[in-house]
């Protein structure tokens, strides 16, 4: 069983369809001992990292993740991603969960185009830096679908994969069991499905 969490943050429809579709049994929760018995976590979650931090920590949910991540697979997907930082330099510095080595910093001061729009929203192509079972299903150079300002940084140990954007933004981490996705897998068609059924036999 996959678990979602759900902690008042995003719009979780897709994303349950999705692995409904890979015929995945998959459940939606904010109960610790629903999450404890699953057999893999998803952390979901869009809009600003200091107010999903919040809402996750008000839930009572931090130590159960930090606990049963040393157990089994956790995907963090966009927002989600970027809560398994460090921290996080959106509107202020906030503590994130610290499975991954980082921060999450603005993309924009960063982009060596200046042209190019903030945030990233659409398509872009998967760089593969570090074969990982999770990418046993894609090729390198897939396209995948971004909708963020945001971006992990200083993650070179972590990073399994990048798309460019006249940088380098990190596309896909991973340390031990923890998983972190910045682009939607959800949202990015056939490439997707087949990273969340790699994900699903973890």
């Amino acid at each position: 069983m996959i678990t979602i969490m759900d902690y008042g943050v995003g719009n979780l429809f897709s994303l349950k369809s999705s692995l409904a579709q890979l015929g995945q049994d998959t459940v939606v929760t904010a109960d610790p001992d629903t999450i404890r018995k699953a057999d893999r976590l998803i952390l979901p979650g869009v809009g600003a990292f200091g107010d999903a931090m919040d809402k996750l920590v008000a839930t009572g949910l931090v130590p159960v993740i930090r606990a049963e991540a040393e157990k089994k697979p956790l995907l963090g997907i966009c927002l989600g991603m970027q809560l398994l930082f460090e921290k996080s330099y959106e509107y202020g510095e906030h503590a994130g969960l610290g499975f991954i080595q980082g921060e999450v910093c603005p993309l924009e001061p960063d982009l060596t185009d200046k042209s190019l729009k903030v945030p990233q929203i659409g398509w872009n192509a998967l760089h593969i830096v570090k074969d990982d079972p999770l990418f046993q299903y894609i090729r390198e150079g897939e396209y995948v679908y971004y909708v963020h300002s945001y971006y992990g940084k200083n993650c070179t140990e972590s990073t399994l994969a990048t798309s460019e954007y006249s940088i380098p933004v990190t596309g896909a981490v991973r340390a031990g069991k923890v998983y972190g996705t910045q682009f939607h897998p959800e949202k990015s068609g056939d490439t997707g499905l087949r990273i969340l059924k790699a994900f699903a036999e973890l």
